[in-house]
């Protein structure tokens, strides 16, 4: 994906694993508020779940979004999400367990230690968002859940990382340090990256 190109977000698609890219029409993409864009430092502002689903996560607008594709990127449905928008907010990273539920985190990185509308969950494959009752305590950029654990997720930013045992609803911070990106591989194994080349692998 790149930010909006003429109004709309542009999605490039392969079928031969990378060797070749084709820009998608653009005619099943809803059209970009103004100022609307992604937040790509974690490169989790695209994420895909299965063979057909996609998700695009975006700020900078009225309105923090999330658009979702289940044909392979070739339309989308935008759905609003109560996360604060501004040109430093917004939703950072996407993260789902199945193709119905997942969390949209971000907020500010100009108000890093600020955690006031930082996450939302969904249950409908990205149709609607809604606040859990807690959120980690400052902006995150990006999350994954863990394997092995249905209801796990872990959430990193400048901060801190955080984990949730029950689906994102309550979060406890486990690290001070600052990491950028984080995933875990099927083998259960964890990875956070972050600035300057810092690199570290979660020890449960």
């Amino acid at each position: 994906m790149s930010d909006p190109v003429a109004g709309k977000f542009r999605i490039l698609s392969t079928k031969d694993g990378g060797a070749s890219w084709t820009v998608l029409p653009n005619s099943g993409m809803p059209d970009a508020q103004p100022d609307e864009a992604g937040f790509a430092a974690s490169g989790q502002c695209l994420v895909t779940k299965g063979s057909k689903d996609a998700w695009i996560a975006s700020g900078g607008g009225a309105k923090a979004r999330v658009y979702h594709s289940g044909d392979r990127g070739r339309t989308w449905q935008a759905g609003d999400t109560p996360l604060a928008s501004s040109m430093s907010a917004g939703v950072f990273a996407l993260a789902f367990r199945n193709t119905h539920t997942g969390i949209a985190i971000g907020g500010d990185f100009n108000a890093a230690d600020a955690a006031k509308d930082a996450l939302a969950t969904t249950r409908d494959g990205g149709r609607t968002w809604i606040l859990p009752p807690q959120a980690p305590k400052g902006y995150r950029s990006g999350a994954t859940y863990l394997p092995y654990l249905p209801t796990g997720i872990v959430a990193v930013g400048p901060t801190g990382s955080d984990l949730s045992l029950d689906d994102g609803n309550h979060w406890h911070q486990f690290d001070s340090g600052s990491f950028d990106t984080v995933d875990c591989g099927h083998d259960g194994q964890c990875w956070a990256a972050g600035e300057k080349g810092r690199i570290a692998k979660l020890h449960w």
